[in-house]
């Protein structure tokens, strides 16, 4: 059963650690598949949690969202937007949202306009760095993926929406 989309398309937000968009993605290995769930705050577009895996589970949707939470830490409750995605649905998705200040909110079926800033990480992700790469595994891919998180996009990379800050520029200059 779906959550109600309490976002709505308000991407535009006056604080860190209030509104967070999750997605996964799909990244291409010589094994195969492997996937990449992340997790943006809406803030500063910053990339706040993520983790790549053989398998597209609640589980990994899951260590992302507690990556955010342990790196942000984040006083009160965190709106955290999803597609209606099987990971987002289940339980597990769910306990964690209920016990832990997390209230979760969902795209309408289909439309992914609803969580466009998280589809545009995706976007820049794969032009920027991944088409330029063939992974061995996931493991290559998660050590390259951190490394454009962290060193690259959060670091470096401007947006115009920040005013070409890029996300740490824009939450130290805040």
């Amino acid at each position: 059963m779906a959550m109600p989309n309490h976002l709505d398309r308000e991407f535009t937000v006056e604080a860190p650690n209030k509104k967070w968009v999750t997605d996964i993605t799909y990244i291409q290995t010589r094994q195969g598949w492997c996937y990449l769930a992340a997790v943006v705050d809406l803030y500063s577009r910053k990339v706040v949690g993520w983790d790549v895996a053989k398998t597209m589970t609640a589980e990994l949707a899951l260590r992302a969202l507690r990556l955010a939470k342990l790196l942000r830490q984040p006083k009160g409750k965190v709106l955290v937007h999803s597609d209606q995605g099987s990971q987002y649905t289940s339980s597990e998705w769910r306990d964690y949202a209920k016990d832990n200040g997390v209230e979760l909110s969902q795209s309408r079926r289909g439309n992914c306009w609803d969580n466009a800033v998280m589809e545009r990480f995706f976007g820049s992700l794969k032009s920027e760095w991944v088409k330029e790469r063939c992974y061995p595994d996931a493991e290559s891919a998660k050590r390259d993926i951190s490394k454009y998180v962290i060193e690259y996009y959060n670091m470096w990379r401007p947006h115009t929406h920040l005013g070409g800050l890029s996300p740490n520029e824009y939450e130290v200059a805040a």
